[in-house]
């Protein structure tokens, strides 16, 4: 769970450059499979457009939240520091 949830911290759901066309057939993009190791790693996928913008805003939040990285551990005043901790907790190398 953790390593699904980390992936959406830093960044929207689907950048552009990940985007190849989008046409009668629906929207074609790139994703990539964490269970492969490699070149192959990397697919295309090509969704109907209902569904793809479905899926896209499932990820949007609602009006008033904002992304972990602005609170917490990634607040950008204590970030360093708190990093620095929690590694330090962790017991993991710098």
């Amino acid at each position: 769970m953790l390593a699904y949830l980390s992936r959406y911290t830093h960044r929207v759901a689907i950048a552009n450059s990940r985007l190849i066309a989008c046409d009668q057939q629906g929207v074609t993009f790139t994703w990539k499979d964490y269970r492969v190791a490699g070149r192959d790693r990397y697919k295309q996928m090509t969704r109907e457009t209902f569904e793809f913008i479905r899926r896209f805003l499932i990820h949007v939040l609602p009006k008033g939240l904002h992304r972990i990285r602005h609170y917490g551990l990634f607040a950008k005043g204590a970030c360093a520091g708190n990093i620095a901790r929690a590694r330090e907790l962790l017991a993991v190398a710098t």
